[in-house]
């Protein structure tokens, strides 16, 4: 029989402790949340962080940035940068924000590819329909309302050279809500990101951006059922590290001879759009960029958008009301977001 030293079992008992000791049970970081007000709606941001974070001074430079993007780009404070272009009755060159221009540099682009769908100028139409500032309507507004206001609408009014805007008529209103508020996403995402934060949720409004995954698994995002009154999920998809835009009109409209005017204006046509089509999500790297591309194509019809979001590689989702209840176009690029495909 072999014979063991006794100090084997000492040593090996030590060796046991000293690994143990070396690497504990990992202490999954927990979810940790700030929300509050901003853009007439409300923002939220989820995030896990191992290292420790000062939520009240993270908060505190979140929300700075946000009141600047309201100072700059909101057309319900008559001081904010882009209500004094609008109210410039001049057609001089108007110097903004490198901020501003930036936003409305990429609503032009998107405006000019998706052939004018996508239109900023339509301020004033959107006020004449009840959507804007102004409050809103009970009656649609007249033809010659709508014509007289069309001849100062239309994105071949505007230029932009760097940070200098013109506008070729004195009469001419930008509105940036189908774009800024995905850019107030990207830029909370920015923040959190320079925090060392990199497992992150952002939403403003319904406008998102993930990063990361949870201790657990990937982020996953429901897509509303397009039912006013009602909070169901359409569709569960797992985004990756992309931003997700939805442009929907069942929430925002009014009703007047059984016929319903949504807050989405067509610019070809100066009204709201009357089609079928209720829901359309978009998945980008640029929430901004989401943004204004789920606004286009909302605005398109279902077969437009989705032959538009194939031509150029845009993921899209697009939810259209039929006799029987509801259903779905999604393009290619969108196919390996769907998270019942996904484990």
């Amino acid at each position: 029989m072999k014979r063991v030293h006794p100090f084997s079992f000492i040593w090996l008992a030590f060796i046991s402790l000293w690994l143990g000791g070396c690497s504990p049970a990992a202490k999954l970081p927990q979810e940790q949340e700030l929300h509050g007000n901003t853009m007439g709606t409300t923002y939220s941001v989820k995030f896990f962080s191992v290292q420790p974070v000062d939520n009240q001074a993270l908060q505190q430079q979140l929300e700075q940035e946000l009141e600047l993007i309201n100072d700059l780009m909101s057309t319900y404070r008559a001081e904010s940068e882009l209500m004094q272009f609008n109210l410039q009755q001049t057609t001089e060159p108007y110097t903004l924000s490198e901020q501003t221009a930036k936003v409305i540099a990429e609503a032009i682009r998107i405006g000019q590819q998706t052939g004018g769908v996508l239109d900023i100028t339509v301020g004033p139409l959107v006020e004449l329909w009840g959507f804007g500032a102004a409050g809103r309507i009970t009656e649609r507004p007249e033809p010659e309302q709508l014509r007289l206001v069309s001849d100062y609408v239309g994105l071949d009014k505007i230029s932009l050279d760097a940070n200098q805007l013109v506008k070729t008529d004195a009469r001419l209103a930008l509105d940036l809500s189908t774009i800024a508020k995905g850019y107030g996403v990207d830029r909370l995402a920015e923040i959190l990101e320079a925090a060392g934060i990199t497992d992150y949720m952002v939403d403003i409004g319904g406008e998102m951006r993930v990063n990361g995954r949870k201790p657990d698994r990937e982020w996953r995002v429901a897509i509303e059922k397009p039912v006013a009154g009602d909070r169901a999920v359409q569709r569960i998809i797992a985004p990756g590290d992309m931003a997700i835009a939805t442009s929907g009109d069942y929430r925002n409209y009014f009703e007047q001879d059984g016929i319903r005017y949504s807050h989405l204006i067509d610019p070809r046509t100066a009204e709201p759009v009357q089609h079928r089509t209720v829901s359309s999500t978009v998945i980008h790297p640029s929430s901004m960029t989401a943004d204004g591309y789920a606004t286009a194509l909302h605005i398109m019809s279902a077969e437009e958008a989705i032959q538009f979001a194939n031509q150029h590689q845009l993921a899209a989702l697009l939810i259209i009301k039929t006799d029987e209840g509801y259903s779905e176009l999604v393009s290619d690029a969108f196919q390996p977001f769907l998270a019942d495909e996904v484990r």
